[in-house]
């Protein structure tokens, strides 16, 4: 009885301590431009192999939620059916994974994306 207490213990002990880890209250600004910085803007702006591709703009928060050829990329909260959080968590078609190129986003920084869509993907 007390081995089960004791594993049971420890699994909430585990769980407490990654929820406590997560990134909450995202700032678009802060956070989430600067990931976008970092992997997206050198090809998803006009004038670049990813914008071509897709017609997706990610200069700006604006641009970054109007989506692009294929519509929409972030459907405020939910991360899950996301393009974008899709890409970047290597959900869809490993071909099209990204950032091409340029390796692969953190596990951070992908939590941040996905709990920001998740909050909304606010303009903060």
């Amino acid at each position: 009885m007390f081995r089960r207490i004791g594993v049971f213990g420890g699994s909430l002990a585990v769980l407490v301590l990654v929820a406590a880890c997560s990134p909450r209250d995202v700032s678009y600004r802060a956070e989430v431009q600067p990931i976008l910085q970092k992997y997206c803007l050198d090809c998803h702006v006009p004038g670049g192999a990813g914008f071509a591709a897709s017609g997706f703009d990610m200069s700006s928060h604006e641009s970054l939620m109007k989506g692009g050829t294929y519509g929409p990329f972030v459907i405020p909260g939910d991360p899950f059916t996301s393009t974008l959080n899709m890409l970047v968590e290597g959900r869809a078609d490993p071909s099209i994974r990204m950032p091409h190129g340029r390796g692969t986003l953190t596990d951070r920084e992908i939590e941040i994306l996905r709990v920001w869509v998740q909050e909304g993907a606010k303009n903060n």
